[in-house]
Formats: structure tokens, sequence, C-alpha cells
């Protein structure tokens, strides 16, 4: 499996000479298993403003004909860049749009209703690519889908207006991805955090909301981001091996960011935990 970081920041895009090395797209991340690419397929979950990087790649590499979209939830961060994702506006590229259960239908409105006017030129409807609204795995059945020798399962974020995070499994080796999740605040239709503890256990590549820090939290507790120390400590209690902090404020600069990781990584030592921590990074591949 290899994971491809577009977009990693949160909230809103932040592009700026302190930005550079960390990035400054939202959220937009791409999956690609061995027998997906040999077919001509990719994952994609989520169309922050990093997607239209993303797309413009795609049409230069002219080797994916068939992307499958996960959506976490709808806020604007995360699907700002759709109108902007070129293999939409082309009839030989295939997109399949997934979510949680029961997700599908909802999708479709959230995308088109951002390309009505007058909020963009261009509508839905225009767009050449040949479109699908559903997942292989029937609305009414719990569990994994599974396609491509992947198999994924969604959880709900504890967000608010809600959304689900993601686990990926591809030959034993696991993602989870909870690209906005608050562990320190219960909202409606979210987890607690033993169950959050379970759902990541052993993965060996955990990506996690780690917004704030526990001074910056004391003011945004109940928005739907957690601290890093949250993260941090999720990641310990769960075992996994590797840990990507996600969701960067948009006020934190590159600096910020390598500090944050330093705290990170200091706790981590601290709880004599062998987890390697980092920062994602805008352009950033992961192998597993």
């Amino acid at each position: 499996m290899k994971i491809k970081i577009w977009g990693c920041r949160g909230s809103i895009t932040t592009p700026g000479a302190t930005t550079l090395r960390y990035g400054g797209n939202t959220t937009c991340v791409e999956i690609r298993t061995a027998d997906g690419e040999a077919a001509g397929q990719n994952i994609v979950v989520d169309a922050g403003s990093g997607v239209r990087l993303l797309g413009k790649a795609l049409r230069r590499e002219k080797k994916i004909s068939h992307i499958r979209f996960f959506f976490s939830h709808s806020h604007w961060d995360h699907l700002v860049g759709f109108p902007f994702f070129e293999p939409a506006y082309f009839p030989n590229y295939h997109i399949i749009f997934c979510g949680g259960p029961h997700a599908q239908d909802s999708i479709k409105r959230y995308l088109s209703r951002q390309m009505k006017a007058p909020f963009f030129p261009v509508d839905f409807s225009l767009l050449k690519a040949q479109f699908d609204f559903c997942c292989e795995r029937p609305h009414q059945e719990p569990g994994p889908c599974r396609f491509d020798g992947m198999e994924v399962s969604p959880a709900p974020l504890n967000h608010p207006n809600g959304g689900y995070g993601f686990k990926f499994v591809e030959k034993g080796k696991a993602f989870v991805f909870f690209p906005d999740n608050e562990l320190g605040f219960q909202h409606e239709g979210g987890l607690d955090r033993a169950a959050y503890v379970e759902f990541c256990r052993g993965a060996d590549l955990l990506i996690h909301d780690a917004q704030y820090t526990d001074t910056e939290y004391q003011r945004t507790r109940g928005w739907g981001h957690s601290t890093y120390a949250d993260t941090v400590d999720l990641a310990i209690a769960a075992g996994v091996k590797r840990l990507g902090l996600f969701h960067h404020d948009p006020d934190r600069t590159d600096d910020d960011l390598d500090r944050q990781v330093e705290v990170c990584r200091e706790r981590i030592r601290e709880a004599r935990s062998n987890i390697e921590c980092f920062a994602c990074a805008e352009g950033m591949t992961l192998e597993l």
C-alpha cells in the first residue's frame, strides 16, 4: 500500500512563506494498492484543496482511469478542491464516490451544491467523467467493503455534524485515517476513547487530527479537533507502529510544527514506546 499526502492543513488553505515545508493545502490523501494500480485504479480520501494538484498529476501520468473517493465528512475544507479536479472534466475517467454507511446519497448533494450558481460558474451536470455514487457493499449491510485486494472499514468521527474515519487493510497491513476527530469531548454520534483505541489497535500507520496545543484547547474544546497530546496518547494506548500528525492548524508555521513533533516524540519516549512520530507534509509518500 502506498499513501501520498496531497493536503494536510486544517480548516482553510494557508499558502505563504511559513508553510512551505509542510504545505498549506487542505485534506486530500491518495492510496494505491498493487492490484489497483495494475488495473488503473486508485483511492482518494477527501477533496480538499490538495485534490487540485492530484488531479493534474493524474492527467500527466495517464495511468489511472478509475478513481474511488472516500469522504470523511462535508465541511468545506474537505470538499473545496473538487470543482478544480481535472479528471472530472474528461470522459475517459470513471469516478466512484464512497463514504460511511448511508452516505452515498448525500455526497452527490454536497458536491453539486457548491458548484451551483452563484457560487461557481460550472454546474456539476456539465462534468464529463462517468460518476457512480455507490459502493460494492449495499447500504443496509454493515461491515467493510472489499476491492482491489483492499478492505475498508468506517468508524464514526467524534466531530460536529458527524462523519467517518477509515481503516484500510491490504495484505495484513493497516492504515487508519482520522482527519477530524476530537478525543477530549463527546459529540453526538461519536465513539468514546476506548472504542477509538480498539479501532486503531496495532495499526501499521495512524494518521490523526492533532490540531491544538493544550493551551489552545482551553478555548477550542468542542470544536471537533484533538490536542496533539491526546493524539499521541491514543497512539500509545493502541500500540500503533507509526503516527502521522495531521490537520495542522492554519496558524501553525513550519517551525511550530517542528517543535510540535519534538514535544510528541518526547512524550512517546517518556511512555517507553517505540512509535515513530512525524508531522504529515504535502508531497510525502508512505509505504506499508
